[in-house]
């Protein structure tokens, strides 16, 4: 990322945050047997990763330095980033699992239209699809891992059929 200056940050902050954005600072802790990959790793995550994730707007962070117990190394991250809104920010936590997260602002109550929250939804509802599947090829037979895909296919082809449907019946009313 450019060099910015920190009233430019400040700038951009909070036009975003006016525009429904949130800055939040995430924790993230990391274990490995080698000392000297932890910090790249971390590195990694924040530049390569969480930086190109969708809706970020800025991210940056700080690494600790490892320390060992009993043989392991252990670090951990805080990395603050604003998101141009809150659904993006759910994908992040969904995918990168920090060890905590802390909403800096906005400090008061958010609202959201109803499809943001549909939005949201739909997000988690395939991220979760994402994860599970994951999860099953990893542990299933051949012939389970088929059956599943078929199921998910059929899965896949209703909610599409639902959705025109829906679509249909707002080209209706008009």
């Amino acid at each position: 990322m450019r060099s910015v200056a920190k009233s430019d940050v400040d700038r951009v902050t909070e036009e975003k945050l006016a525009k429904g954005g949130v800055l939040v600072k995430f924790y993230f802790d990391m274990q490995h047997n080698e000392k000297d990959k932890l910090q790249p790793l971390l590195v990694d995550l924040i530049n390569e990763r969480l930086m190109k994730e969708r809706g970020v707007v800025y991210c940056y962070g700080a690494v600790e330095e490892p320390l060992e117990r009993e043989g392991t190394f252990i670090t951990s991250a805080e990395v603050t980033m604003l998101f141009d809104s809150f659904i993006p920010l759910i994908g992040v936590a969904f995918r990168y699992a920090p060890a905590g997260i802390e909403i800096l602002k906005p400090q008061n109550n958010m609202t959201f239209k109803t499809f943001e929250l549909q939005s949201m939804l739909m997000d988690l509802s395939q991220i979760s699809l994402d994860y599970s599947k994951y999860i099953l090829e990893k542990v299933m037979k051949p012939e389970d891992i088929e059956h599943m895909k078929r199921q998910i296919e059929n899965r896949h082809e209703i909610g599409k059929k639902l959705m025109d449907k829906k679509d249909e019946g707002k080209e209706e009313k008009k």
